[in-house]
């Protein structure tokens, strides 16, 4: 397929310009003013942006938890997201007990084979290792899986002790691979937890109060450190609070290879969300919790500052008229995980850039490029380079809606920023140069996505 997208601002994490551009062949091939070719497909992009595919480096799709499944699976999942203007995504493949990394990592390619609309790549969840851990990750790096999530929350299911995520750090830093870390202190929340329940204190509002700030803190600390011991790269994911927040800027101030990662949930909605009446709160239960408001600014701080790298979205959908009523008797039983994969780039579009905390480049920057850099797609995704896949989305900076749940196409009951009004919007989305939204409207009629072998940035 050829086709000019010509007139546009072309946005990337370095630069704006207006140009026109060339796709042959699923790839960028020139970019330059003025592309004239007779007898080819044109797009005039005149007044609009034309930016790179968003990178989603963390959703959960068709992920079991006990009894039920995350609802969005790779179908539903990645069109919501080409809606919304993203076009890549890594999502975590799970280890379960008894089961080689292997298997896992072939379960999960089972689950987005022929179903996926975009292109993909996975994290491995590890929850045990033996001693055969150094062939694992080797093995899996050459898979392209080269970035590896471990637990320091949930005691008795996905915890792992230091020793083995420091075992895992050297691993990688021996083969050339990424932790990614879920940093929470599980012993001290499960202790905060059960002593809750006995005093009877059961409504969703506890999920936060029994996951304070200090928790959080407290396991980014020990991981930095372990990541200085091991002089390996460290991913902290889905950071929510202030107190984290400085370990991981005390880490790299250190010369601490430490990344930070948030979410749209830990910049928007706060510890007000939760307490909402009639069950409503259950909507807002997710790991790590919503927080006071304070932790807002902070954040975004961190954002500017490049403290933090990357925003991603956490999407791990439970419906609320079911999945999250089987906790309606007490709230460590409310199934943890909130939707958001279609809305990353609306939310920091409207009140990051449109509010003037962000510029257009640090939106690209967040969202399409440093994921990628640092999950080793660059620059095959997340820019707009000669070479470049042609993952292309046309942006309207004008055009206004208001996100609902009645009319996103996550296949989910609530939507979390129900009601939000946003200006800006992809009209037309391309992934490899190949139509999937074109002025709004769906036209992908195949599940083309592909696996995307990684190699790790550094």
């Amino acid at each position: 397929m050829k086709l000019i997208i010509k007139n546009g601002t072309i946005i990337t994490a370095e630069k704006s310009f207006r140009s026109d551009l060339l796709i042959e062949d699923e790839k960028i091939t020139h970019i330059e003013g003025n592309i004239t070719i007779d007898n080819i497909e044109s797009i005039d992009a005149s007044g609009k942006y034309i930016i790179p595919g968003g990178v989603d480096v963390h959703t959960h799709l068709d992920m079991p938890m006990g009894k039920i499944k995350s609802r969005d699976d790779f179908e539903s999942g990645t069109r919501a997201a080409a809606f919304g203007g993203t076009t890549t995504i890594i999502d975590y493949a799970t280890q379960s007990r008894g089961m080689k990394v292997q298997i896992a990592l072939d379960e999960w390619r089972k689950k987005a084979a022929g179903k996926s609309f975009i292109d993909y790549g996975f994290h491995m969840i590890i929850i045990e290792t033996g001693k055969t851990l150094n062939e694992d990750i080797a093995e899996l790096i050459q898979e392209g899986v080269t970035s590896f999530k471990l637990f320091m929350a949930y005691p008795g299911t996905l915890m792992v002790e230091d020793e083995i995520i420091f075992k895992v750090l050297e691993s990688t830093k021996k083969f050339g691979g990424l932790v990614c870390l879920h940093a929470e202190d599980g012993n001290e929340i499960d202790s905060l937890v059960r002593q809750a329940v006995t005093n009877g204190n059961l409504s969703p509002m506890y999920h936060a109060l029994t996951r304070p700030p200090k928790t959080e803190a407290d396991a980014v600390r020990r991981a930095v450190n372990l990541a200085d011991r091991a002089d390996a790269s460290l991913y902290i994911v889905h950071v929510s609070s202030a107190e984290a927040l400085d370990e991981i800027k005390r880490g790299q101030d250190n010369n601490v290879k430490v990344y930070g990662e948030t979410c749209p949930q830990y910049l928007f909605l706060s510890i007000d969300d939760i307490e909402r009446k009639n069950f409503e709160g259950a909507k807002y239960v997710f790991t790590p919790p919503v927080r006071e408001n304070h932790h807002q600014k902070a954040l975004w701080d961190g954002i500017k500052s490049n403290v933090l790298q990357v925003v991603a979205t956490d999407h791990c959908p439970f419906n609320f008229n079911t999945d999250k009523r089987l906790g309606r008797e007490r709230f460590d039983k409310i199934p943890n995980g909130g939707p958001g994969i279609e809305n990353r780039l609306h939310l920091l579009y409207e009140y990051g850039v449109n509010a003037g905390i962000i510029s257009l480049n640090q939106w690209i920057e967040k969202s399409c490029t440093n994921p990628a850099r640092i999950f080793g797609l660059y620059p095959q995704k997340g820019t707009i380079e000669v070479g470049s896949d042609a993952d292309i989305v046309i942006w309207d900076p004008e055009m206004e809606h208001i996100i609902s749940s009645t009319t996103h196409h996550m296949n989910v009951d609530y939507n979390l920023y129900e009601g939000y009004k946003i200006r800006g919007q992809a009209i037309t989305v391309l992934s490899r140069g190949n139509y999937l939204v074109k002025n709004g409207l769906w036209v992908g009629d195949t599940r083309a996505g592909k696996y995307l072998k990684r190699y790790f940035y550094g």
